[in-house]
């Protein structure tokens, strides 16, 4: 009897985990077509030597790897892509907290507020991207008018080389803020309203408050949006495409933008896969890096 129970036991354990994983099939699947296999065909795509116009893929190794390693454009496209990530991530969360922080506060119209700011992040990068093309527009762009009006010397933005990636910084800024400003809004208000109660009590200030409650609370949410803006900087790619298309002189050509270029307008599929590995590896490492050196000194009570 007791080996008749145990017997059930059993196929009822292995009906359980076949209905859990028949369950689960589809999302892996689909996981598998779309996700895994697409990585590894591009690692073994990298070790040949493949222009999709000139015949057959050729095995060359490591060969794609070292020339992207000795190439000065990799190189400009790496800086530029550290360039744009360096100037917009941190003027985008220091704004992100300072508005999040007002609309945290009890005021008139605050639905509306948080609506507008977070319309940019749900608009399409192709669409605003167009409309701030008109905006730095050298002759009648809205940028230059505010310029005149000030009495300062009209700026061709994106036909500049030193004013072309700071145009597409301060859109970076004003598309991605409304995102970071509501995951801090739902930082701010997870933080205890007894503990903002304690330090009025004991006299603090406004900065000391902030200082030694706000922030360190906010530390978790911080740290994510962080890890989040360094890998969206990494992969961004849109609006370097349709407003400058890497120009002038390559002073926009970040990085997914030269994978691009090499991939699908000189067709150069070997090249283009050890930039995407490469692309891959080096937000890895930035991830892992800043989990190293930050996340310790994360608050998460």
């Amino acid at each position: 009897m007791a080996l008749f129970s145990t017997s059930t036991q059993q196929r009822r354990k292995w009906g359980e985990w076949l209905t859990g994983y028949a369950f689960l099939a589809p999302s892996f699947i689909i996981l598998a077509v779309f996700t895994y296999f697409p990585v590894a065909y591009a690692l073994g795509l990298s070790l040949f030597k493949w222009r999709i116009m000139r015949g057959e893929p050729t095995f060359n190794g490591l060969t794609n790897y070292e020339l992207l390693l000795t190439s000065e454009d990799f190189w400009q496209a790496i800086g530029n892509t550290i360039y744009f990530a360096v100037g917009s991530i941190p003027t985008n969360m220091a704004i992100a907290l300072g508005i999040a922080m007002l609309l945290n506060r009890e005021i008139q119209g605050r639905a509306i507020y948080r609506t507008a700011y977070f319309l940019p992040t749900v608009t399409s990068m192709v669409a605003v991207s167009v409309v701030w093309m008109w905006i730095y527009h050298p002759d009648v762009g809205l940028m230059n008018y505010l310029l005149n009006f000030f009495q300062i010397p009209a700026i061709r933005w994106l036909n500049d080389p030193r004013w072309a990636m700071p145009a597409l910084i301060l859109l970076g800024i004003w598309k991605g803020v409304g995102y970071n400003i509501i995951i801090y809004l739902a930082g701010l208000q997870n933080i205890p309203q007894h503990l903002y109660e304690a330090a009025q009590i004991d006299g603090a200030n406004r900065w000391q408050v902030f200082r030694n409650v706000t922030w360190p609370l906010l530390t978790p949410t911080t740290f994510l949006i962080l890890i989040m803006a360094v890998i969206n900087s990494f992969q961004a790619f849109t609006e370097f495409h349709v407003m400058t298309q890497g120009g002038p002189l390559g002073s926009t050509t970040v990085i997914v933008y030269y994978l691009y270029q090499q991939a699908f307008q000189q067709f150069n599929m070997g090249y283009g896969s050890a930039l995407a590995i490469v692309l891959f590896l080096i937000i890895l490492g930035l991830t892992l890096i800043q989990n190293k050196l930050l996340g310790a000194r994360v608050h998460y009570q």
